[in-house]
């Protein structure tokens, strides 16, 4: 029924030009707004949508991931971008200072929050 169809995720902001600028000019995605929302080209035609949401809880778990070839270097060139990471300093998802999580089992990950408070991630070797 559904096979063959485009699909696509989507995820709620609270502030649309905001969510614009972090996703185009701090990650350096492609950006296309519309009266609706915010379309982010991910990369090799895969697309996500972006909508605004007034009253926006954000997520509370990683609602998109950027596969990476060094988690390291990603980290060290969002960092001076201004994203800030996230540091977890107990638990199974501990990170280092930078806010990279090491587990033995996994990819090497790091954590940073969206404008609207959405968790997204970097990843190593997927």
């Amino acid at each position: 029924m559904i096979k063959g169809m485009d699909a696509f995720g989507s995820f709620a902001v609270n502030d649309i030009e905001r969510a614009r600028t972090f996703y185009h000019d701090t990650l350096g995605l492609e950006v296309s707004r519309s009266d609706e929302g915010l379309t982010l080209d991910v990369g090799r035609g895969n697309k996500i949508f972006g909508y605004p949401k007034p009253d926006h809880t954000p997520a509370n778990f990683t609602i998109l991931n950027f596969p990476v070839d060094n988690v390291e270097q990603a980290v060290s060139e969002l960092s001076a971008r201004g994203v800030r990471f996230e540091v977890y300093d107990e638990g199974e998802l501990k990170t280092d200072e930078r806010g990279i999580h090491r587990g033995e089992e996994g990819p090497r990950i790091a954590w940073f929050k969206d404008p609207a408070g959405n968790f997204l991630s970097v990843l190593e070797g997927k």
